[in-house]
C-alpha cells in the first residue's frame, strides 16, 4: 500500500487528473465536430497514456532537481522524505519518458508534437543550466504554453485528424485555449504561494516573493472572476455552438463557488493557501467538463 501511495504522491495526482480530463474533453469535442462519426478507443487510449507518461516525467524531473527545496516546502514527497532514492526516481521518469515518446510516435504527427514540445518545456523548466523555474515570468510561460496552448490546440488537431480525417480549429477550441491559458497563468502564480520559505532559501524568484502574497492573490482572483463573467456572457456575444444555458449558468455557478472559496483563505496559514490552490485545480477540472458537455450537447 505504501508503494502505491508513494507513486501517487510522486506523480502529483492533481496534475494527472488535469491531464486526463483535458485529453478526454478534447477527444469528446473532436468527436462532437465529426457530424455523427464514430469514436476510437485506441486513439483515445494511445493519447491518454502518452500524455500521462509525459506528465509523470515532467513532475518527476522537477522533484529530482528540487529535493533540497522540497525538504522545506513539500517534505511529504517521496524523494524529499527519503521514501524514494534518486535512482528510483530516475527509473520511473525514464520509463515514463520512453512510454510517452513511443506511443506519441505511434499516434501520429500532432500527438508527437504535443508530447515532444511539452517534454522540452518541462526539461527547460526544471533542469540546469536553463532552469526557467527560477524566474517567475518564464516559469509561468512554461506552464501556460503547455496547458494553455500546446495541449488544447495540438491534441484537438490530433483527435480531429484521427476521427474526421481532416484538420480544423472551431471557435470553441480557440476559446477553450484562451480559458486554459488564463487558468495556467493563475496556477503558475498560485503554485508558489505556499512555498515561499524554500524558494527564498534557494533563490527561486517567484512572483509571490517579488510582489507579495496578498497582491498575487488579489490579481489572480480578479483575473479568474473576470474570466468567469466573460465566459458566462460569451454565448450571447459570439457563435460558439454550445448549449447556451448550460455554458452560461455553469460559469456563473463556478463564479459563485470561487468567491466562497476565496473568502475563506487565510494568507498567513500555509495549509489554507494550499487548500485554495488545490481548489483552483478543482475549478480547472470543472472547466474542461463544462466545455466538453456544452460543446457535445450544443454541437
Amino acid at each position: 500500500m505504501s508503494r502505491v501511495k508513494n507513486f501517487i504522491r510522486f506523480s502529483r495526482p492533481h496534475t494527472i487528473i488535469g491531464t486526463s480530463l483535458s485529453v478526454l474533453a478534447l477527444y469528446t469535442l473532436a468527436l462532437a465536430y465529426t457530424d455523427g462519426g464514430t469514436g476510437s478507443w485506441e486513439v483515445l487510449l494511445v493519447a491518454w497514456v502518452s500524455c500521462l507518461g509525459a506528465n509523470i516525467f515532467i513532475v518527476g524531473l522537477n522533484q529530482l532537481t528540487d529535493i533540497d527545496i522540497d525538504r522545506i516546502n513539500k517534505p511529504y514527497l517521496p524523494l524529499a522524505s527519503g521514501a524514494y532514492t534518486v535512482r528510483t526516481g530516475q527509473l520511473i521518469i525514464g520509463i515514463a519518458l520512453l512510454t510517452a515518446l513511443v506511443l506519441a510516435a505511434y499516434g501520429g504527427r500532432f500527438l508527437l508534437w504535443t508530447v515532444g514540445l511539452s517534454l522540452l518545456l518541462g526539461i527547460a523548466y526544471s533542469t540546469p543550466p536553463v532552469r526557467l523555474k527560477r524566474f517567475h515570468f518564464w516559469a509561468a510561460f512554461c506552464i501556460i504554453a503547455v496547458r494553455g496552448l500546446i495541449v488544447n490546440i495540438l491534441l484537438f488537431l490530433h483527435f480531429y485528424e484521427k476521427l474526421a480525417g481532416a484538420t480544423a480549429l472551431p471557435p470553441l477550441i480557440g476559446w477553450l485555449t484562451f480559458t486554459i491559458f488564463i487558468y495556467g497563468l493563475i496556477i503558475a502564480w498560485f503554485k508558489d504561494m505556499p512555498d515561499t520559505d524554500g524558494d527564498k532559501a534557494y533563490q527561486i524568484h517567484t512572483l509571490s516573493l517579488k510582489v507579495g502574497l496578498r497582491r498575487v492573490f488579489w490579481i489572480g482572483n480578479s483575473l479568474l472572476a473576470g474570466l468567469f463573467l466573460l465566459l458566462a456572457a460569451l454565448p450571447f456575444l459570439v457563435e460558439l455552438e454550445v448549449m447556451t444555458l448550460l455554458f452560461s449558468l455553469g460559469h456563473l455557478t463556478l463564479l459563485a463557488g470561487f468567491l466562497v472559496l476565496a473568502s475563506r483563505v487565510t494568507l498567513s496559514q500555509k495549509s489554507s493557501i494550499m487548500r485554495y490552490y488545490q481548489a483552483v485545480w478543482g475549478l480547472f477540472f470543472l472547466e474542461y467538463g463544462l466545455f466538453a458537455a456544452s460543446g457535445w450537447l450544443g454541437g
